[in-house]
């Protein structure tokens, strides 16, 4: 396991303070705000941590209600809203400076046997003939904020490999559909939370600029306004984090500065593990 990786889940962890409250600590990658990823795998712990551990996240459903701040630590309140047979339902805020600045809804099943059906995985290129986010940044990165340059090539938890990747500085016109290959870097225990909490963090990257891509803009102009408004995520499959993901992504629309996207998270073996939905902000105030 990398460094970055060990460092990562040490920052997810969570410190029980009282029952259904937990606190968590910010983690600052570099752009000066939080990871809204961060928040969201947090978020899946604390509720987590009040599900018995036979019944796993199947669905969730999140809004970003204001922009974290790096410097300071986020509580989280878990509300037990159900404990069925079959499902439990959790709800979850997390707080910083006495304002809410996210909420989540999870739903938790037991495993049940039932009917199997999925999409075709997609076509896509061998994972190991990619280059990476790190090398790809690091390749324009005397072009950058000497900010955005550090965090744009540092060592990273989660390794990405666009299959076909798009010059941030310089964006062309494209149709609204991306394909990234991800995995942790390094091996992870046996632990299915562990994969779920790294999946939810993970399922943040590259939704939204999905959405920029029929426009030749990019979330690096000066100008652009570009947030997480709301993200949903349905658990589907058994996965393993430290195995290839294909997280294919395309957006259906946007109007109104708000973009929508969708993905979905196929394994090397082509099976259906994951989809997400986000809507977010896309504002474009360059005049």
């Amino acid at each position: 396991m990398s460094d970055a990786l060990q460092r990562l889940i040490a920052h997810l962890e969570l410190e029980p303070i009282e029952e259904n409250l937990f606190r968590g600590q910010s983690l600052d990658l570099g752009w000066g705000r939080l990871f809204g990823g961060h928040v969201l795998a947090q978020a899946l712990l604390a509720a987590e941590l009040t599900v018995p551990t036979d019944r796993a996240c199947h669905s969730l459903h999140a809004y970003f209600l204001r922009s974290g701040d790096v410097d300071r630590p986020i509580v989280y309140t878990v509300d037990r809203i159900r404990d069925g047979r079959s499902f439990t339902t959790r709800r979850v805020v997390a707080v910083q400076k006495g304002k809410a600045i996210f909420n989540l809804s999870a739903s938790f099943h037991v495993t049940e046997d039932g009917f199997d059906h999925q999409d075709p995985m997609p076509e896509s290129v061998d994972p190991e003939s990619l280059l990476g986010e790190d090398k790809l940044a690091a390749a324009i990165a005397h072009l950058l904020p000497d900010n955005l340059a550090r965090a744009a090539t540092r060592p990273r938890p989660i390794e990405v490999r666009p299959v076909d990747p798009l010059n941030p500085l310089n964006p062309e016109p494209r149709p609204p559909h991306k394909q990234i290959w991800l995995r942790a870097n390094g091996p992870l225990p046996d632990e299915p939370r562990l994969h779920r909490h790294l999946l939810a963090y993970a399922s943040d990257f590259h939704l939204l600029v999905t959405s920029l891509q029929p426009h030749a803009v990019s979330w690096l102009q000066p100008g652009m306004q570009v947030a997480s408004l709301d993200h949903s995520l349905y658990f589907l499959r058994p996965f393993r984090m430290d195995e290839w993901l294909l997280y294919d992504i395309d957006s259906p629309s946007a109007h109104g500065a708000r973009g929508l996207a969708r993905g979905r998270l196929f394994n090397q073996r082509g099976e259906l593990v994951a989809t997400t939905v986000q809507e977010g902000l896309i504002r474009d105030r360059r005049g």
